[in-house]
């Protein structure tokens, strides 16, 4: 089991800079302790190809005359701290400038090229060149002469590179250069190659040492990626870019892999990595913490030494008022597995594009629901959630549609939208409607049958729209099309032309376990956040799940609440956590005063009546109502994260 109050120290430091004159031994323990740390990675190697000890395989930094990684080792045994030892392997400036056979060629226009090595930043080398040689040498290295506990790679991914060594082997191989699906094919070549020969490296000296290839994502459904890995990190800064919901979509998949240990990785900084000056305030901290171990992860907060060598205290007193907290909830989150009801197929695990803004929109609006769920790949059990949703993208493999309908059959709620449900142009699942293909109306107008906040009435909808003819199923929402779409022959007002009321045609149905909503509800949830998009599909799931959610807790759409189960401890663990987010300079969202909620009532399904319900850390048994299987109590506040156990 990895631990869970890590740090991941940055060290990237240009060769004419004084390294290590104030470094102390004391002094670094000191900031560990103070930051309650138990696990830190320290730096063999940096992006601008320094290393920070004497070595035989590169080159120690110019102005650096003592073994700075050895030292940190030797701080970090004398108290029990883990120290993985990390090696830039994408970057390394030094051997760019030196090795210009060596370098990645992000494409095969000379002018591209010449831009982006002109560029003021680090360059990529490739993997499918004899750096990598140069690279396993210098991992051997560090393995032979420090014995660490684990390896951690930086800046690696699969890369389509131009370089002459790549085209030539690509040749050799009998694939088309000018083919994406035989460019992608290679670069997986090239990846394979890579992660191969620098695990080989690992393993050669320690059968137990952690490795990790941080790409910066990890994809869904990618198990080449996946698997090179002993434990993922999930890269996850929401201050530089990523945002709040970043995470928690990143860990709704890894938490579904089995037996799969995970961080989530933030950053002390106010926005981004290599930061040095910067500070988010402790409350961020906290709640991104506490977000980190409700989804079942551990934590590694990102810091960047300075240069000298001395820890920056107040860094690590602001980390410590965050990982004081973890530290005491420690006994409630080892073992713990997720619960989950509802399973999202996502879209991402099924086209292999990055950043599905169908995955994005599913995620918000369970999110937002305060619903338990996880995303999954096409190769996961769906048989033991409760519900399947299938955002938006058509499924072109066979053997996927099959899974489906066995899971349906067998008495599995399905919601579907857009194209997810067709196969050759009809329904591949019974839904008392026949698929009419796309609409030729762009936007076109929802109307519920159902009550709204707003009332009945016609709401936009930005975003591609779909026919059907119903036969035997309820409509939940009707579709109306504009009187023409917008062209510079006729247009009507600012943006579109408004809804045709002698067009009234179904837009959302249900029969049985199985709805349809012929929008891509999703996709324009991520790009446009309408009420009426999250109206939509939350009157839906409510009507195929009824009362079969197991947590419900009256908390706002920007909580967060997970599930978990020690089988262990016989108890099961809610996580209820809420902070509001601000908007400062252009796009950075951060967190600062928070707002406790009070009397939050919560309801927890559960086979037999529990013995104790009780907050914890604190110890303070909870009076709670069992009734029609049903755990109910009223958890008195919630100051950003608030675990409740729920004890057999």
């Amino acid at each position: 089991m990895i631990r869970k109050r890590q740090v991941h120290l940055d060290f990237h430091t240009n060769g004419t800079l004084p390294v290590g004159k104030n470094f102390s031994k004391e002094q670094f323990q000191a900031a560990l302790k103070a930051g309650h740390v138990n696990s830190i990675t320290v730096f063999s190697k940096c992006h601008h190809g320094w290393s920070y000890h004497p070595t035989e395989a590169n080159k120690i930094h110019p102005e650096l005359d003592f073994d700075l990684l050895g030292a940190q080792l030797e701080a970090c045994k004398e108290i029990d701290v883990n120290a993985p030892v990390y090696i830039s392997a994408g970057f390394d400036e030094k051997d760019w400038e030196k090795h210009p056979e060596w370098r990645y060629k992000r494409s095969d226009d000379k002018a591209d090229c010449d831009e982006y090595e002109s560029e003021v930043h680090f360059h990529l080398l490739c993997f499918n060149t004899e750096y990598l040689d140069v690279l396993c040498s210098q991992i051997e290295e560090v393995m032979i002469k420090y014995n660490p506990c684990g390896i951690f790679l930086d800046i690696v991914a699969p890369r389509f590179c131009y370089c002459e060594k790549c085209k030539e082997d690509m040749k050799n191989l009998g694939l088309d250069i000018e083919n994406e699906a035989d460019r992608k094919s290679f670069e997986n070549i090239v990846y394979k190659k890579y992660t191969d020969a620098t695990n080989a490296a690992v393993r050669k000296h320690s059968d137990t040492a952690t490795i990790f290839h941080n790409g910066g994502h990890i994809p869904k459904g990618d198990y080449g990626i996946i698997e090179a890995n002993t434990h993922l990190e999930l890269e996850s800064l929401p201050t530089g870019g990523w945002g709040y919901d970043h995470f928690p979509l990143s860990s709704a998949y890894v938490r579904s892999l089995k037996d799969t240990d995970f961080l989530g990785m933030t950053g002390k900084f106010h926005h981004s990595w290599g930061e040095f000056g910067g500070f988010k305030h402790p409350n961020a901290l906290i709640y991104e913490t506490a977000l980190s171990v409700a989804n079942g992860a551990g934590c590694s907060i990102g810091d960047q030494m300075h240069p000298l060598g001395e820890m920056n205290m107040a860094t690590y007193n602001l980390i410590g008022k965050a990982y004081s907290l973890i530290e005491e909830k420690e006994p409630w989150l080892d073992g713990a597995e997720n619960v989950a009801d509802i399973a999202v197929l996502s879209a991402e695990a099924l086209t292999g594009g990055r950043d599905s803004k169908a995955d994005i929109g599913a995620n918000r609006m369970l999110l937002e629901n305060n619903c338990l769920y996880n995303f999954v790949d096409s190769t996961m059990d769906f048989s033991e959630y409760k519900l399947l949703i299938l955002p938006d993208i058509e499924i072109l493999n066979n053997e996927t549609i099959e899974k489906i309908k066995a899971y349906a059959k067998n008495g599995g709620k399905v919601i579907a939208s857009g194209k997810a449900l067709t196969q050759n142009g009809s329904f591949f699942l019974d839904i008392g409607a026949e698929y009419k293909g796309e609409n030729e109306y762009k936007p076109t107008y929802f109307i519920p049958a159902f009550e709204t906040v707003c009332g009945k009435t016609e709401y936009i909808m930005k975003c591609k729209a779909f026919k059907i003819e119903t036969n035997d199923c309820e409509t939940v929402a009707y579709m109306q099309n504009p009187y023409f779409n917008r062209t510079k022959e006729h247009f009507c007002s600012h943006a579109h032309a408004p809804n045709n009321p002698d067009e009234n045609f179904p837009g959302a149905v249900v029969k049985g376990n199985i709805a349809y909503i012929g929008w891509d509800i999703f996709t324009a949830y991520a790009s446009h956040g309408h009420l009426c998009f999250k109206e939509l599909f939350t009157y839906t799931l409510e009507k195929l799940m009824g009362d079969e959610f197991t947590v419900s807790a009256g908390i706002p759409d920007k909580a967060v609440v997970t599930y978990t189960r020690q089988e262990k401890e016989k108890r099961n663990i809610l996580h209820l956590l809420f902070a509001h987010t601000t908007v400062r300079g252009e796009d950075t969202e951060v967190i600062e005063d928070t707002v406790p909620l009070y009397n939050v009532k919560c309801s927890v399904k559960k086979e037999t009546k529990p013995s104790r319900v009780v907050l914890e850390p604190q110890g303070k048994e909870l009076d709670f109502e069992y009734n029609d299987g049903k755990a109910e109590f009223t958890v008195p506040e919630i100051d950003i994260h608030q675990m409740v156990a729920i004890e057999d």
